[in-house]
């Protein structure tokens, strides 16, 4: 049906070229979908259509992803200050007034400083293995924690060294059982290393990565956030996880102790393990903050 149909347009934001997957009528209540890392808005290729009858699924890739454009480091910054800020302007392009926003990844980062800056257009939040609560982070941050601690050229090529398909692949199947990988589609991992075969893409994918210990400062203000406006919020997490175990998602009933939290038996990744559960818990907490 052309209603649920995705569609792939192009807006220019602040001279540069950002591409979005998005399904639904036009003047339908918003979903924004802010990507993780290392993917794109291809990970939400299956959840934008079956919200499209009822909502409008808005999915952005960022500079140097996807297939947005590539500014060079003079005139984007590549942290998450800049990938925060390039979302919010994305949102005042595209006249987004109201909408649920999807944290997940890197992308709750992005989303969560969003719904800060307007907390008044938050309708809802759905949170999917996006963590705050350092005290409940997995084994795998150490050595990134290692880096944030004392951020060496050392530490930097240690980086570096990840951004490869092969590495990809290893974020993408984490520590996800056997039983569940195959349902994990390596388009994944190839597309994203295809991508970074361009060397000023891959520097644009460490930049980010190298910048990522900016975020601990905004996990106190963020749990603020949350305390403090108590936005209708789901918590759908896949506990197979060695960065955002199941501590993690439980974490932040501290500050949301009316969210809606539900452990699926899947990873980080749960769009392609278990998106029809993802997908049903979605529509059903969509149907009762957003008319």
């Amino acid at each position: 049906m052309a209603e649920t149909a995705v569609r792939h347009r192009t807006v220019d934001v602040d001279g540069i070229t950002i591409f979005y997957r998005e399904a639904g009528a036009s003047d339908a209540p918003v979903v924004l979908l802010p990507h993780g890392y290392p993917s794109s808005s291809f990970q939400f290729r299956h959840l934008l259509p079956a919200l499209a009858d009822r909502w409008r699924a808005v999915a952005p890739d960022y500079p140097g992803f996807g297939y947005s454009g590539l500014p060079g480091p003079d005139r984007f910054a590549y942290t998450f200050d800049a990938h925060a800020e390039l979302l919010r302007r994305f949102t005042e392009v595209l006249g987004l007034t109201r909408y649920v926003i999807y944290l997940q990844d890197y992308g709750s980062q992005f989303g969560l400083r969003l719904a800060m800056a307007a907390p008044e257009r938050v309708a809802g939040l759905v949170i999917q293995n996006g963590d705050i609560y350092p005290d409940q982070h997995g084994p795998k941050y150490e050595p990134l924690k290692r880096f944030w601690r004392e951020p060496t050229d050392e530490g930097r090529d240690q980086l570096a060294a990840a951004i490869t398909e092969e590495g990809f692949r290893r974020e993408f199947l984490g520590e996800l059982p056997d039983r569940l990988a195959d349902r994990v589609s390596p388009d994944l991992w190839r597309l994203s290393g295809a991508l970074v075969a361009d060397p000023r893409r891959r520097d644009a994918w460490l930049r980010l990565l190298a910048d990522q210990g900016s975020t601990v400062a905004w996990f106190p203000r963020q749990q603020e956030y949350l305390r403090t406006h108590r936005p209708p919020t789901l918590i759908v997490w896949g506990p197979h996880d060695g960065y955002m175990p199941a501590g993690a998602a439980r974490a932040y009933l501290r500050d949301l102790p009316d969210a809606d939290l539900h452990l699926l038996d899947g990873g980080h990744w749960l769009l392609e393990t278990h998106l029809d559960e993802v997908v049903r818990l979605v529509r059903d907490f969509l149907a009762r903050v957003q008319p």
